[in-house]
């Protein structure tokens, strides 16, 4: 598949967090376009499951959609920041949590269609709890979940990055349960 060829950049919001261009592209075939693109650093996500496979959500306030959300734990990279590295800070900042075992799941992206950033999957086991150290902009309430009653019925969460990250976690477990390892 052909790449299209990217003729000029504009850059027309630069944020802490992001920075919004608009890109002129020569199509493959010919053609002009214009694409807008979000640039974002990458963010991790973070399950954690404790002894009674029940899973740690956050819940918090959502001002882009005016809701609260139930989620894992998540937050943006720092500039140059180890994706595990993060995992554990987000972990211990939001939910008060250490873990003594960490696997990592994978990583996806959330729309590319326009932004691309990319998530990092991390599941966290052998857990007990540190202080909080939450952002001050943060109003966190912890919900323990048992997993089960995530899998069985996944509408309960309408964040994506916590519906993909729940899909590794079920896909990690079963893999791990019939083999001992994850490939």
């Amino acid at each position: 598949m052909e790449v299209p060829e990217r003729l000029g950049s504009r850059v027309v919001y630069e944020g802490r967090v992001l920075t919004m261009r608009v890109d002129q592209i020569r199509l493959p075939n010919g053609a002009t376009a214009v694409r807008e693109v979000v640039d974002h650093r990458g963010a991790v996500v973070v399950a954690a499951l404790d002894a009674e496979d029940r899973l740690v959500l956050v819940k918090q306030y959502r001002y882009a959609i005016d809701r609260d959300l139930v989620e894992f734990a998540a937050g943006v990279l720092e500039v140059g920041e180890d994706p595990a590295e993060a995992a554990v800070r987000e972990l211990r900042e939001e939910a008060g949590i250490s873990a003594g075992t960490w696997d990592r799941l994978g990583s996806f992206f959330s729309s590319p269609g326009f932004v691309h950033e990319e998530l990092h999957a991390y599941l966290a086991r052998d857990l007990q709890n540190v202080p909080r150290d939450l952002d001050f902009d943060e109003d966190i309430d912890l919900e323990w979940i048992p997993m089960q009653s995530l899998l069985n019925r996944p509408e309960q969460i309408t964040d994506a990055k916590t519906l993909a990250t729940l899909l590794l976690v079920e896909r990690f477990l079963a893999r791990e349960k019939r083999t001992g390892q994850w490939t």
